[in-house]
């Protein structure tokens, strides 16, 4: 997988590169992203760009550890930005109490990366469509793409959960929605949609039977990865379910 190369930085930039990092100075903080591009990015350009994704890590899992997804987009013609949303010096996910409140302050910190990732990489990579972005999660990761979706931000196009189970689905009709589901623990209420919701919006759930929520990363089964991975390509192809 390639990685971010080094750029210099720009006097008075609100952000740079570092490596692996992109320092948000607004907030004095250093993401750790991952890029990967599509298999034919030389067919990416300014007139015709290819399709973006931002994939978001569960909670303590690294944002390396989901390349069978990152695979997967660029096989579809996606560039992917893997970001790792926990840093050493942010506080503990919230274990207590009413999660939904609890965890709000990691779910808008991790929204508002995933909006800075998205506005400050348009400038760089000129030959990608950041005003159609996938937002893919898996876990707490798809907590934090359902939070800035939520926000009714224009960009998205797609949002893709695996198995997130706090945070609402957006229920919005400019975008297209899958959640894969586990079978090992439920969603909290009001997380996935109603019937009628589903077929409003267009919200595809489906559940992959005697999946662990705790698989779905590069250190799941083979045949998991497999099924995730013809879910999103028969989602994003148009031929998977669309909430009918």
């Amino acid at each position: 997988m390639k990685r971010v190369i080094l750029f210099a930085s720009l006097l008075f930039s609100t952000f740079s590169f570092a490596g692996d990092k992109i320092y948000d100075k607004s907030r004095d903080r250093y993401i750790p992203i991952e890029a990967s591009y599509p298999n034919l990015k030389q067919n990416c350009d300014e007139t015709q760009k290819c399709p973006v994704a931002l994939l978001s890590a569960g909670y303590g899992v690294s944002h390396t550890q989901y390349t069978f997804l990152s695979k997967q987009l660029n096989d579809l013609g996606y560039m992917v930005v893997a970001i790792g949303h926990e840093l050493e010096s942010d506080p503990p996910l919230s274990v207590s109490g009413n999660l939904y409140e609890t965890r709000s302050e990691n779910w808008m910190r991790g929204a508002e990366t995933l909006d800075f990732v998205r506005h400050n990489l348009a400038s760089t990579y000129k030959r990608y469509n950041f005003n159609d972005v996938l937002l893919i999660g898996h876990s707490n990761g798809g907590d934090i793409s359902s939070w800035l979706a939520n926000d009714g931000k224009d960009y998205i196009d797609t949002v893709i959960t695996l198995d997130h189970r706090r945070v609402p689905l957006p229920r919005r009709n400019d975008v297209s929605v899958l959640s894969i589901r586990g079978s090992d623990f439920p969603a909290d209420d009001g997380v996935l949609p109603t019937r009628s919701e589903a077929k409003e919006y267009g919200i595809c759930v489906t559940e992959i039977p005697e999946s662990r929520h705790n698989d779905m990363t590069d250190y799941g089964p083979k045949w998991l990865k497999e099924e995730i991975a013809h879910a999103i390509a028969n989602f994003l192809n148009g031929t998977g379910c669309r909430g009918d």
